[in-house]
């Protein structure tokens, strides 16, 4: 009851009415100014600004046409091996001689190209289906060179046509040289085999290697030319490497997607 009184009597004690009343500090309405601001960017940026992304995996530099595992249709022993690794031929150009029970067999190739590997040697022992060669299909020295990047299958959707692509290649230090440039050119529309793989690279091996972690799916890319490299391409550097690249070199590409608006991230 004494506390009651005492209240009540400071209610009616008009000796402080004219104080003025603090509901803030000063230090409390900054605070919570910058945090209006910032919320008030963050909001504007959310709805107009946009985050770019991409995607990696492995590539290969390749002619538009790839290759092909050239194989015997016989059974017996190589008696002549008469291409050597790095040369062009024709198609239908003889690649080996194979002694057969029937006598002796000429293999040839299957269709214009260079010899990119020789699987046989004279004295081997080879059976029918057995791969012989490697060709890529170019046919001229001056064909352009062309990157494929095989991306996760579930990846593949998302890759806008033309998207810029940059690629670090194996043989030139990205410290260094920088990066080649490219665009996509074109997207498979399936996922691709092992054997597919191996077919189009001639090469058993990297058809493997592409697909230790699922079928992927190839994406052809469109290298950017540049006559101010010794490269004959453009790249991140004023330069590039101070040679030319060659086919079958290993790579690794980047895939920049569409920007997306972080809204979107909020939005079922």
């Amino acid at each position: 009851m004494q506390f009651r009184q005492q209240a009540l009597a400071k209610l009616q004690s008009p000796e402080e009415l004219d104080l003025p009343v603090r509901f803030a500090r000063p230090q409390g309405w900054l605070v919570l100014s910058v945090t209006v601001v910032v919320m008030a960017a963050a909001s504007v940026w959310a709805v107009t600004g946009s985050v770019a992304s991409t995607v990696s995996a492995p590539a290969i530099l390749t002619h538009g046409q790839g290759s092909y595992l050239l194989q015997s249709p016989v059974s017996g022993q190589v008696t002549a091996v008469l291409v050597e690794q790095g040369r062009r031929i024709a198609a239908n150009a003889p690649v080996l001689k194979v002694r057969t029970e029937k006598g002796e067999t000429v293999v040839r190739s299957v269709a214009a190209g260079r010899v990119t590997g020789l699987a046989a040697t004279i004295g081997a022992i080879i059976t029918t289906g057995t791969n012989v060669a490697a060709v890529e299909k170019v046919a001229d020295a001056d064909d352009p060179l062309y990157a494929t990047v095989y991306v996760p299958a579930e990846n593949a959707a998302t890759i806008p046509s033309n998207a810029a692509v940059d690629l670090t290649v194996q043989s030139a230090p990205t410290q260094q040289y920088g990066v080649l440039r490219g665009h996509v050119k074109s997207v498979d529309r399936a996922a691709q085999s092992e054997q597919q793989i191996a077919a189009f690279l001639g090469d058993s091996q990297l058809g493997e290697q592409f697909t230790k972690k699922g079928r992927p799916v190839a994406v052809l890319v469109r290298l950017d030319r540049s006559s101010g490299t010794k490269s004959g391409y453009k790249w991140s550097s004023a330069e590039g490497p101070p040679f030319r690249l060659s086919s079958m070199t290993a790579a690794s590409g980047s895939i920049r997607l569409d920007d997306q608006r972080p809204i979107d991230w909020l939005l079922p």
